[in-house]
Order: C-alpha cells, then sequence, then structure tokens
C-alpha cells in the first residue's frame, strides 16, 4: 500500500477541529481508500524519514514561513534534503514552505486576505492532472502568497489574485495555494470566524461564493494519482 507521512504543521480552531477533523484527518478523507497514513507533528520536532514514504504531505498552518521559529527553519531545511527522495506535496502554508525552501519568496500579500471560493486556470497541464480540466475551483484562506518563484518551478495554476496558485518541480513536487482538503461547511465556518480580521463585505461575499460548486474531488485525484507516479 502507498505510504503517505502528513507534516503537520498547524491546527484548525479547536470547536472546528471537533466538528470536521483535523488537517490530517481532511486528507484522509480527500484521498481515500488505497494509502497508509502517518501523521507527524512538526512544530514538536516529529520529522518522517523521506526514505521511509512514497509521499509526504505538507498541511496549512496560520504561520507564516518567514517567521523565526525553530520549527520553520526545520521545515525548510527537511523539504531541501527531501526533495528528490520521496514525491512532496504542499498546500496553502505547505505550498508556501515549498516554495520559500526551493528558492522563491513568500510575503504577507498586498491583495489582502483571499478567501472563499476561488478560481484557476490551469496553465500547464500535468501528466497526474486526469480528468484534464482547463479551469478549476476551490475553496481558499490566506493572506501570505508566493511572490517569486523558484527558477525550476513552473507554474501550473494561477488567478489574477493568486498568479503563482499551483507549482511543480521535476516529477516528484507539487503544491496549491487553495485548499482542496476543506469541505464547504469548514471554509464556511472558518471564514465566518474571522469578522473581526476581514471586511465583514467580503466574509459575506466568500461565504456565499462557497455555496456554488467546487473542484475538490477531482484535485483529490489529481494529488492521489501524483502520489501514486500515475
Amino acid at each position: 500500500m502507498t505510504r503517505i507521512a502528513i507534516l503537520k504543521t498547524g491546527s484548525p480552531p479547536p470547536a472546528l477541529a471537533a466538528a470536521h477533523g483535523d488537517y490530517p484527518a481532511m486528507f484522509r478523507d480527500l484521498l481515500g481508500d488505497g494509502f497508509a497514513f502517518e501523521t507527524f507533528d512538526v512544530q514538536v520536532g516529529e520529522w518522517p524519514d523521506p526514505m521511509a514514504f512514497d509521499a509526504a504531505i505538507l498541511t496549512g498552518s496560520a504561520a507564516g514561513v518567514y517567521e523565526g521559529d525553530a520549527w520553520i527553519a526545520g521545515l525548510l531545511d527537511w523539504i531541501r534534503a527531501a526533495r528528490g527522495r520521496t514525491r512532496l506535496v504542499g498546500v496553502c502554508f505547505g505550498h508556501q514552505a515549498m516554495a520559500q525552501a526551493l528558492g522563491g519568496r513568500v510575503e504577507k500579500s498586498e491583495r489582502g486576505w483571499g478567501v472563499g471560493l476561488h478560481r484557476y486556470e490551469v496553465v500547464s497541464t500535468e501528466s497526474w492532472m486526469t480528468p484534464v480540466a482547463r479551469a478549476l475551483a476551490l475553496p481558499a484562506s490566506h493572506q501570505d502568497q508566493v511572490v517569486e518563484r523558484p527558477d525550476d518551478a513552473r507554474i501550473t495554476l494561477r488567478s489574477d489574485f493568486t498568479p503563482f496558485a499551483g507549482l511543480a518541480w521535476g516529477e516528484d513536487a507539487i503544491s496549491f495555494q487553495a485548499h482542496p482538503e476543506f469541505t464547504p461547511a469548514f471554509a464556511t465556518e472558518l471564514t465566518t470566524g474571522r469578522y473581526d480580521r476581514i471586511d465583514p463585505a467580503l466574509v459575506d461575499r466568500a461565504v456565499d461564493s462557497l455555496k456554488a460548486p467546487d473542484d475538490r474531488a477531482m484535485v483529490g485525484r489529481w494529488i492521489g494519482a501524483f502520489i501514486s507516479g500515475q
């Protein structure tokens, strides 16, 4: 069975975790059967041996990759050491951490919060993107963005709001700014809990957008195909 290490880099608010599960549980639900998962809490210094797993998934986090916490520096070092030794998948903070570790740059975006259901153009069709799509819609929740991509990374997804929404390196590393693992219910509750931090009008628009159909299941199949080497 395909073995996946999940590097947990953060947690949902406790009330939401109780109702919807933590980030590793969301990825297990997204990918479904056929995979064996093991979770590593990198914030307390748990690190997988890349060679012991077929792939590693780096989750979202409230942290910024440019912050000075020791575990973040350790994560960036781990990414550089793991590249080429296992398949890597980064989502949101994980996407940003991979870009930062591999030669790009991340900062708090002048565009502000990206929340709700965002739509992205597929600009590089990869072998694991089956079925093929020209565009997709996924839940988003971020302030930080990749503002400079690594020289050896190709752009797979983009939007006007998020020019580097998807990246790929060679045939063994991919990342996404959006959250295919977030259900609309979780994304809605997460966003409405931030009325005190985000313009209420933006929150209302974001919540309304999350009522539309999304492409979470398709991207889950993409990630599964990538991890399986299909």
